[in-house]
């Protein structure tokens, strides 16, 4: 008679923490993290690791990768855990990337064992990055802003939070092409062009919001005099002395460089040398 074949034993996870015992943790077995490996006691250990020592004495001893609150295993070896699976795609650049280099652990954002990941859910996504970016969410109640606060727009649209190679972790090359992938019509190639357009959009606009209209670093005519001093017609510098207690400018008060150089992004014009058709 042919011996019984031996069938490994299963981790004893589940022996103490119940699939069905209502608890908030458990509800990873609702998620695809709960499905790893076949589910079950193998889905555990899938992230945590095998923890035979914690499979044995689990009050007293950590599981081999312990997210917390009780015991929390070291940044590199949390993060270990996500990355053996989440490597590739989105996730490819997070090794050197700003979030990081400040010891941002996977966890710190990301809800395995919800059934919806905050980080994921547009409705939630927001609160999460302006928990700590306090000075961005301030920004984005100003009066000219991105609709991000009304859920038209989201922060992930321009930004990719595991890293990228550009700056503030934009997910295009320069910020310029970030933003052409919303603002097509500004792209270009334009017969008579507006040198800072082509340079940097930030050179006259805050991405996240302004006190200003079209999210403007300053309203005309002061933003364009940061460049154009005297521009073929006589131009002064404006300041506070032109405001109406010390005499009220009219030009400053009431006109703007965009009411005749209208097309200030580039034109197409024949005519439009000057932007102003």
């Amino acid at each position: 008679m042919a011996a019984p074949l031996l069938v490994a034993e299963e981790p004893g996870c589940l022996d103490c923490h119940e699939a069905d015992d209502g608890s908030s943790v458990h509800t990873v077995f609702n998620t695809a993290h709960g499905n790893l490996a076949g589910g079950g006691a193998a889905a555990c250990t899938s992230c945590h690791g095998p923890s035979e020592a914690h499979d044995r004495r689990g009050r007293r001893n950590q599981p081999d990768v312990s997210f917390g609150p009780k015991w929390v295993s070291p940044l590199e070896q949390r993060n270990g855990a996500c990355q053996s699976c989440h490597e590739n795609g989105a996730q490819m650049l997070w090794a050197g990337s700003e979030h990081e280099q400040e010891n941002l652990a996977c966890a710190d954002c990301h809800q395995s064992h919800q059934l919806r990941d905050p980080a994921l859910d547009q409705s939630t996504a927001q609160a999460q990055c302006t928990d700590c970016h306090a000075q961005v969410k301030a920004q984005l109640h100003l009066p000219s802003r991105h609709p991000i606060a009304e859920g038209k727009t989201a922060c992930t649209d321009c930004h990719n939070p595991h890293g990228s190679a550009s700056d503030a972790s934009l997910h295009q090359v320069t910020l310029n092409e970030n933003c052409y992938s919303c603002h097509q019509e500004k792209r270009g190639p334009l017969l008579w062009e507006h040198e800072p357009v082509t340079e940097d959009c930030a050179l006259c606009h805050k991405p996240h919001g302004s006190v200003h209209g079209g999210l403007l670093t300053a309203r005309g005519p002061a933003l364009c005099q940061q460049c154009h001093s005297a521009a073929f017609h006589p131009s002064v510098p404006y300041g506070a002395e032109g405001l109406p207690s010390a005499g009220g400018n009219q030009n400053l008060l009431g006109k703007n460089c965009l009411n005749c150089h209208s097309q200030v992004h580039g034109s197409n014009h024949p005519s439009g040398a000057r932007l102003t058709r």
